[in-house]
């Protein structure tokens, strides 16, 4: 099957709204195996709209919509695409009620206009909204289909979700099965190592890409719940026989969480000391639910001062190595895993720009420090010419990972493992090169 995504919304065309309903669609058509042929944004234009609708109804088999509900004038989309597939609109007094009960349950006070979002198709099908006033609409003609969703994000998925995704499923005849690996890595070296895994046609395996770490969804179709499950299941397998400990987990919304997780279940605490990043590894654990368990402590040491102050690291090693260096960090983590009283602890400092590099310590070097019973872990980070927040983002990455590989007791890739003897010694004498 093919489809057309199409997104209304004279705001979309001025560019005030980011069109993240595109993207998410895109990504679970995909996982569906349904081809999108192409993307349409279109103002808030009966005529244009119109035009539009009846030449993609022409190329391809399912039609997505997604704005142009609402209860003003200007909310076209329902009317539009009623007649454009020969279809009209009655009043439900069902979906009234919900839209009443929405406004009460908000304490809002809802106006006359809003009656007109309670119009849905007579041959076709509403979609409850259960995030929002605006119902959705599945209309069928000539072999053709037709959805109708919300223009606000949240709204939408949770639409696709509960109502779109399993009628699309039982019209296939078929069980769909998705898991997402997350993979520390950038795209390049994971599609050099499991590129040819993505030409699977079922399962699918497709790659999304973020700072610092990539996603794979990988979606299995088959005639039951148990065999999409299993089929998922070993085609996994052969990433993380390639990928190994790249794969840091499972259907998890990031890193974070897998951190949070394996210290919760082994019973350990974390630190963190942050210069370049500011607080953002902190700002990720403490976003997690029951992070207070295992997270007490997070040092912000921008300044020298305060790293000497809070962190104890060395004023010789700050004057002769620099704030940004590797003594520098691996007294950072020492530091903080001994003012914190806890297992591990991770450590950030470097130039995250656009200003204060040079050629020997340019815009994007960071150094790691990750300290752990057997000591302390440096890993030197190029990140190049990035924005200053693309190098936060990476750095703070790189860190969790550094903190999750410490806490499983595994080799910390491109880094070198000092003994407390050794960080000891740095704060009088530089680490051997």
């Amino acid at each position: 099957m093919t489809a057309q995504i199409i997104s209304v919304g004279t705001e979309l065309l001025l560019g005030d709204i980011l069109n993240t309903n595109a993207q998410f669609l895109s990504r679970e058509l995909a996982a569906l195996g349904i081809s999108v042929l192409q993307q349409h944004t279109v103002g808030d234009n009966h005529g244009r709209l119109e035009e539009l609708v009846e030449e993609a109804k022409r190329r391809s088999d399912i039609l997505i919509f997604t704005g142009g509900l609402g209860p003003t004038e200007d909310d076209l989309t329902k009317e539009t695409v009623a007649a454009c597939f020969h279809d009209a609109l009655r009043f439900d007094e069902e979906a009234y009620r919900q839209i009443q009960d929405h406004y009460a349950r908000t304490g809002r006070t809802m106006t006359p206009n809003n009656r007109k979002q309670a119009m849905v198709p007579v041959r076709g099908q509403k979609l409850p909204n259960s995030q929002g006033t605006a119902p959705g609409a599945w209309f069928e003609d000539d072999g053709c289909l037709a959805i109708l969703m919300p223009g606000v994000p949240w709204e939408m998925e949770a639409m696709w979700k509960e109502q779109v995704y399993p009628r699309l499923c039982q019209k296939a005849g078929c069980v769909l099965h998705s898991l997402v690996l997350r993979v520390q890595g950038g795209e390049s070296w994971i599609d050099s190592q499991v590129g040819h895994l993505f030409e699977s046609e079922n399962p699918t395996a497709a790659i999304y890409c973020k700072a610092g770490e990539c996603i794979i969804r990988i979606t299995a179709r088959q005639a039951d719940e148990e065999s999409a499950r299993k089929s998922c299941r070993e085609y996994a397998q052969k990433f993380y026989e390639i990928l190994g400990t790249a794969i840091y987990d499972e259907d998890v919304p990031g890193i974070e969480h897998t951190v949070i997780r394996l210290l919760t279940e082994k019973g350990k605490k974390a630190a963190t000391a942050e210069s370049c990043t500011g607080g953002l590894v902190a700002q990720r654990l403490t976003a997690v639910p029951g992070a207070s368990e295992v997270f007490h402590f997070g040092f912000v040491t921008y300044a020298d001062e305060a790293k000497h102050k809070l962190l104890g690291v060395s004023e010789h090693t700050l004057e002769t190595c620099t704030a940004v260096s590797p003594e520098t960090a691996a007294q950072m983590a020492a530091g903080a895993k001994s003012a914190a009283g806890a297992d591990y602890a991770v450590s950030l400092t470097g130039i995250a720009g656009p200003g204060g590099g040079t050629p020997q310590r340019p815009v994007g070097l960071v150094y790691l420090g990750g300290a752990c019973p057997e000591g302390v872990w440096v890993k030197k980070l190029m990140l190049g010419q990035r924005s200053r927040d693309v190098i936060r983002q990476w750095a703070s990455q790189q860190a969790l990972d550094l903190l999750r590989r410490m806490i499983l007791g595994q080799p910390v890739p491109d880094a070198r493992l000092y003994s407390p003897e050794e960080v000891e010694q740095s704060r009088q004498t530089p680490f051997e090169s």
